[in-house]
């Protein structure tokens, strides 16, 4: 049976909804907001670039980036995430999640601005340029992730914090609209003021200088939301389980949660030094107790989301290619520059706005009825279902009368993505660790996520883009490598599903009865349940 626990921290498992827990859902929220404008507003640009650097004189066809250099400039970001979901992980435990959450944001806001000023006429600088920046940009993003995952998970009351972590998370789905309706309303104006030909009339390749503006606005407008955020992100009280549990002040705890909630809580500092004492609470993350506690619990979160973002990523990443395989949007010659990234982002959007924001949505609606674990067994099973039905009779969705067919399993793919394990990859990490590695262990969850989609980000975009290109001068349909790729990222969201099986199920639980922190040093070893004791659905918002 679970052991005392901690005034402050009943008090919060309790609570009902207040308006602190929809303050703490918008702060943490806003920083996914921009972090998905930046990771997902690289698409159109990408076109754009190789059009304005990569144009060859005399060439009968507008100008692209070289798949090895869109292959960086898609991946260098998620790079940087990966290293800054393991840094800002581990420094979060051990400085506190509020004093690193700042820095993450002060981080993305100066390389949002700098991605827009990589200035010079040589395409090798300008291109250098912007993926270093966008590699630093990566790496505040990367630190939004554990941050913002732990500080909600501790702010939350347990019958609702599913709903609470996965509506954090689910600010993505509006970053991800936001990149496209921005993309669209710039290069719309920028059309309408230098543009004189409607669509498919301008002449081949056409590049206007105003273009290279465009760009850079796209990029530098990234930085707005994160400055917006930045005030109230540091007004908010360090989480009550950090400085009572990892900082051991119960009385600093309990004072902060009083204002937050209004409400007096008294303070049991004595409790605090009781518990610190037990040899339950003393093993770190590298020894022999947690391995038997968690080693599978945290192999499961890190295959998992690792899985799934292979999937995911490239997905998102080759969207333009796979609209213009299937022949979804006008060719390139057909439209000059500024029209191709106002195309290519109308589809973006109209996706994410049928499939993709839905799906976030549906998880915050669910999670804490259905529960984690069916959620993402369903997600990965029906992402495998889609994408065979896709790629195996793909000659036949690509022919015209059958693309709507095409765009409408497409679209469900990220439906049930995010109606599945997008969401609950990102979720579970932070409610089933100890409160002294919570933090860390969401990074490293996280960071083998984000090497999924470097893999997607370099590998799948460069295997589709070359194998198109090769069997096309070989004489075969356009759209081989998409297709080939379609396969594979079936067959990994199916190995997926199977790896779910190692993942607890968290739901209606308190952290500390996951992650063992309320247990006696004899008592029951809490959180190796694979499925929940407690079948309380949760209270409406």
């Amino acid at each position: 049976m679970a052991g005392d626990q901690l005034p402050v921290l009943k008090a919060l498992d309790s609570a009902k909804t207040q308006w602190y827990h929809i303050t703490a859902v918008v702060i943490s929220g806003m920083g996914f907001f921009t972090d998905a404008y930046d990771l997902f507003c690289i698409s159109p640009v990408t076109k754009l670039l190789g059009r304005i650097y990569f144009q060859v004189e005399g060439a009968k066809s507008p100008g692209s980036l070289p798949p090895n250099v869109a292959s960086v400039v898609n991946g260098v970001a998620l790079c940087g995430t990966l290293a800054g979901q393991l840094f800002f992980g581990w420094l979060g435990d051990k400085l506190g999640r509020k004093r690193v959450y700042g820095m993450t944001l002060l981080l993305m806001i100066m390389c949002s601005i700098a991605s827009g000023l990589s200035f010079s006429k040589e395409p090798k600088a300008v291109m250098t340029t912007l993926c270093f920046f966008r590699f630093w940009l990566g790496f505040g993003i990367g630190g939004d992730y554990p941050l913002s995952a732990t500080i909600m998970s501790e702010y939350a009351n347990k019958r609702t914090r599913g709903r609470f972590i996965a509506a954090v998370f689910a600010m993505q789905g509006f970053g991800i609209v936001a990149g496209g309706s921005f993309s669209l309303l710039i290069s719309a104006l920028f059309a309408a003021k230098f543009q004189s030909q409607p669509y498919g009339l301008d002449p081949i390749g056409s590049t206007v200088p105003q273009a290279d503006y465009v760009w850079r606005i796209i990029l530098m407008a990234g930085s707005v939301p994160a400055a917006l955020t930045y005030y109230w992100r540091m007004k908010m009280p360090e989480t009550a389980r950090y400085t009572a549990l990892v900082a051991k002040n119960e009385k600093q705890a309990a004072a902060d949660m009083s204002k937050v909630m209004h409400i007096d809580l008294k303070s049991e500092q004595e409790m605090v030094e009781k518990m610190a004492q037990k040899p339950a609470n003393e093993f770190g993350l590298f020894s022999v107790e947690f391995a038997r506690r968690h080693g599978f619990h945290l192999l499961g979160t890190m295959s998992t989301w690792f899985l799934l973002d292979i999937a995911y990523y490239s997905q998102n990443l080759f969207q333009k290619d796979i609209f213009s395989a299937i022949g979804w949007i006008p060719p390139a010659y057909a439209m000059n520059a500024i029209q191709e990234v106002y195309m290519v982002a109308k589809a973006q959007t109209l996706i994410a706005l049928c499939s993709t924001v839905p799906g976030y949505w549906f998880t915050v609606a669910f999670i804490d009825s259905i529960g984690r674990f069916k959620i993402q067994i369903l997600g990965f099973f029906m992402m495998t279902a889609f994408m065979f039905g896709l790629a195996i009779p793909y000659n036949y969705w690509t022919q015209k009368e059958h693309l709507i067919g095409f765009v409408v399993l497409y679209s469900l793919t990220f439906f049930f993505s995010n109606f599945g394990p997008n969401a609950t990859t990102f979720v579970v990490p932070a409610e089933i660790f100890p409160a002294r590695v919570r933090s860390t262990c969401h990074g490293i969850s996280a960071a083998s996520g984000k090497l999924g989609a470097i893999i997607g980000a370099f590998g799948f975009l460069y295997l589709a883009q070359n194998q198109d290109k090769a069997k096309a001068d070989r004489g075969y349909p356009a759209g081989i490598g998409v297709k080939n790729s379609l396969l594979v990222l079936g067959a990994i969201s199916f190995v997926g599903m199977l790896f779910s099986f190692l993942v607890p199920e968290s739901k209606g639980k308190s952290l500390e009865e996951m992650s063992g922190e309320n247990e006696n040093a004899n008592g029951a070893e809490a959180g190796l349940e694979q499925a929940p004791t407690n079948n309380q659905t949760a209270l409406d918002i």
